[in-house]
């Protein structure tokens, strides 16, 4: 058959039930393939960028290889911020690109871009197929990479002319992946550190979020009597209305959040690498000695000891070892029950929602509000890179029922494309975007994707006509002096409407809830276009108008 017959034969074997594309002129024979799959549904996006954040979402919803395809030169540049932004999330992408034929290699010719140079840093493999031989080697191989250890893109390079080179070989090889654990003594010793500590707590990344994960989190933490705090865009690893729950971790915490947490004599890191915003720039714990001890649980050795003095690195996947330790419930110590004390009672007063006075417009704290009291318990929530998502995070209290979708590498634009995917995806569950109106004009045009294959988010737009997270460092660093961060924003309830989706507006006077419930009950896809204020700018802060 043809090295592109084979491709998606071979992507079949491996369970992929969407490619996410903006077609190109450099892998018409793929197309031409996937047009004869009955398992492989092609969804055709207005953007490389939107298709791509469409494919992390995908895999960051099942834990399983996503694939986006991209033409060659300025397909592949625009879909690289989603490569990026599965690095930065450990997300199992496969980014297949078309590149000029074998012939032309090298010359520098039209859209021709080496693309081990330019994904190097970005990918855990760049791989180019110049034969239709080594298809049935390379593209398992991949799917493999992607996936095994901690998960990450790859990329394939695909020469126009290969996709049409016989390839012979059974399209069906699925490369398994390997079984690793922690040790039998690992589990001792974790348990004498912690039965030493007065004030522990637990910081929980990403490799928590599958089912297993959660659920080892969990009883881990009640066995234990541990508090949790979650790492950025994580918050729904663990229920934040448990009397464990010690908050999420991100760009904005405020100071008394930061001291209350510096006293603990113990952190328990569990499936995350420790970077700078899960540290809170590298002060909990701190560089290079911390202040407490440390454990460190991660299916990857490279970042265990590598920036922090750790106690403690176990290089394993943390949830069975954390369901080993959960078999031993402990009594605790007054001071450690009078620990878990003090950060349950913070968090009652930290997640509290007071509304505020404001005279430019609504207070979008008020519409987050709503829809946590509304929105269904199980629903899926993607936020776009900005102040408006630190609403959800504050005072959204999620549970291991939900899903949030957001980028850990801050990039805008991710918001409207992951609600489409996860409508696709899972169309029995609520999709619920949280957007500005900076993110919403980078891939909201994706809108017109879930129209045309009948997703249904509902997508909540906080327009204030600023760039609001901008304008907070502008403010901090040169106050009164605004270059840059001021909007002319469309009609975005024309704009909506255009695309044939339902649209409602929120403005001062509104009354909020009601308009949130309307919204919240239509059928298909929905913009809630929210008038909001810039002087309510943020979950941490006002900002002076």
């Amino acid at each position: 058959m043809r090295a592109a017959d084979f491709i998606v034969r071979s992507l079949e074997a491996h369970g992929i039930k969407r490619i996410y594309c903006v077609p190109g002129e450099s892998y018409l024979a793929l197309l031409d393939a996937i047009h004869g799959s009955k398992s492989i549904e092609l969804i055709v996006c207005r953007h490389e960028g939107g298709a791509g954040f469409m494919a992390a979402a995908e895999a960051k919803l099942t834990g399983k290889p996503s694939v986006v395809l991209a033409s060659r030169g300025p397909g592949a540049t625009n879909a690289s911020i989603a490569i990026h932004m599965a690095e930065q999330d450990a997300l199992p992408v496969i980014l297949m690109l078309g590149q000029v034929d074998r012939q032309e290699r090298l010359r520098g010719v039209f859209q021709e871009i080496d693309y081990t140079q330019f994904f190097g840093s970005l990918a855990k493999g760049v791989f180019e197929i110049a034969e239709g031989r080594k298809v049935p080697e390379l593209l398992p191989r991949a799917v493999h990479l992607a996936q095994e250890g901690v998960p990450g893109p790859v990329v394939l390079s695909l020469p126009e002319d290969m996709l049409n080179d016989p390839v012979e070989g059974d399209p069906a090889i699925v490369f398994p992946l390997a079984r690793y654990g922690h040790r039998s003594a690992d589990a001792a010793d974790v348990q004498a550190l912690i039965d030493q500590s007065q004030r522990p707590v637990v910081v929980a990344g990403a490799r928590m979020r599958n089912d297993a994960g959660k659920t080892a989190l969990r009883q881990f933490a009640e066995a234990q009597h541990i508090p949790v705090a979650v790492t950025w865009k994580n918050q729904d690893v663990f229920d934040n209305d448990s009397p464990l729950y010690a908050g999420h971790l991100g760009f904005g915490t405020p100071q008394n959040f930061r001291q209350l947490l510096a006293d603990a004599d113990l952190i328990v890191a569990v499936g995350t690498r420790l970077g700078d915003v899960a540290t809170l720039g590298y002060t909990f714990p701190s560089i290079p000695a911390p202040a407490q001890r440390l454990i460190h649980v991660y299916p990857d050795s490279r970042p265990l000891g590598r920036v922090f003095k750790t106690d403690l690195a176990i290089a394993a996947e943390p949830a069975p070892l954390l369901l080993e330790l959960a078999q031993t419930p402990r009594v605790v110590s007054s001071s450690r029950e009078s620990w878990n004390n003090k950060i349950q009672q913070f968090m009652a007063e930290f997640q509290a929602f007071t509304p505020r006075s404001v005279s430019d417009g609504v207070d979008f704290g008020e519409v987050i509000m709503a829809l946590t009291k509304y929105a269904p318990a199980n629903c899926t929530v993607t936020t776009d890179a900005g102040n408006m998502s630190t609403w959800v995070h504050r005072h959204w209290k999620m549970t291991t029922n939900n899903m949030l979708i957001g980028g850990i590498v801050g990039a805008m634009g991710l918001g409207v494309p992951a609600a489409v995917a996860a409508s696709l995806v899972e169309p029995e569950r609520m999709a619920i975007c949280v957007v500005g109106d900076g993110g919403i004009l980078m891939n909201g045009q994706e809108i017109a994707t879930a129209v045309a294959y009948g997703a249904k988010p509902k997508i909540v737009l906080s327009d204030n006509g600023i760039y609001g997270t901008i304008r907070t460092h502008q403010e901090r660093e040169y106050p009164g002096r605004i270059s840059g961060t001021n909007l002319s924003n469309p009609d975005f309830t024309a704009w909506a409407k255009s695309f044939g989706i339902a649209t409602h507006r929120l403005a001062m006077g509104s009354n909020v809830e009601e308009v949130v419930k309307t919204f919240l009950a239509e059928p298909g896809a929905a913009l809630l276009h929210v008038k909001s204020s810039a002087q309510s700018l943020s979950a941490f802060g006002m900002l002076k108008t």
